[in-house]
């Protein structure tokens, strides 16, 4: 293969009319939130937290569940902004030319930066919001935190008194069938996948590369370090993604 790998991508998303989008954390990380089992990471720093990402321990345990109600006081995903990946993908999405947008992230950044939340798919939840572990009941995380900072330092459900956690999936716990099966779709159904930010590690949404292939769409993938997927790439793009997708996605 000859020429410049960024061009023939760039060459792939503009011919494309119907993308879908899968983003990791990596899409996040120039927002100020880091990743997770990176140099950096947030598993990697301080291995107690990723201890409260089992739903196991964070059930079983009421000093876990302390310890993960003050990590989520200080969370970065509060002051963090959307940054120029988020927004060029919403510019893609107002084109007229992405179908969907499957994300790992639980950060609600790219609803806040325009993205249509019908068309975003959350496989793993949303730190944004809480949900009791025995009735169901669905509230705002600030709400919630706001009783944390009045002195409840494991509040429980109002509703039935049952254990409060994000609504999101932990380690343990089961994915919503009926939110895989969206993104398997979409993988099914798009003509080229765009996989930003991932490693492409984590199942099942990392199959929707191979199922995006199978269907006969391209795939490109952009990360900072290669992933578990490589293989299926049409295009493979190692190295920052601020530096990349403007010249990717952008006008």
């Amino acid at each position: 293969m000859t020429g410049d790998p960024l061009e023939a991508a760039a060459g792939h998303v503009r011919r494309a009319r119907r993308i879908v989008v899968l983003t990791g954390a990596g899409i996040s990380t120039d927002s100020g939130i880091p990743d997770f089992r990176g140099p950096n990471g947030v598993w990697t720093k301080d291995p107690a937290a990723e201890k409260a990402s089992h739903i196991h321990h964070y059930l079983g345990d009421p000093d876990v569940r302390r310890a993960a109600w003050q990590n989520r006081l200080r969370a970065p995903v509060w002051s963090a902004q959307p940054n120029l990946g988020h927004r060029l993908l919403v510019d893609l999405e107002r084109a007229g030319r992405m179908q969907a947008l499957i994300t790992q992230n639980i950060d609600g950044l790219h609803q806040a930066a325009g993205s249509d939340p019908d068309r975003v798919i959350e496989v793993h939840g949303t730190a944004r919001y809480t949900r009791c572990w025995s009735c169901g009941d669905r509230r705002s995380m600030s709400e919630i935190l706001d009783r944390v900072r009045s002195g409840e330092d494991d509040p429980p459900c109002e509703s039935c008194g049952g254990i409060i956690k994000s609504d999101t999936i932990s380690f343990g716990q089961a994915l919503v069938p009926e939110v895989i099966d969206r993104a398997m779709t979409a993988a099914r159904r798009c003509d080229l996948l765009l996989a930003i930010g991932s490693t492409l590690s984590v199942g099942p949404v990392n199959t929707c590369v191979p199922i995006a292939s199978r269907a006969g769409a391209v795939v490109v993938i952009v990360n900072g370090q290669p992933t578990d997927m490589d293989r299926y790439a049409d295009a493979l793009l190692i190295g920052q993604i601020a530096d990349l997708l403007p010249r990717l996605i952008g006008e």
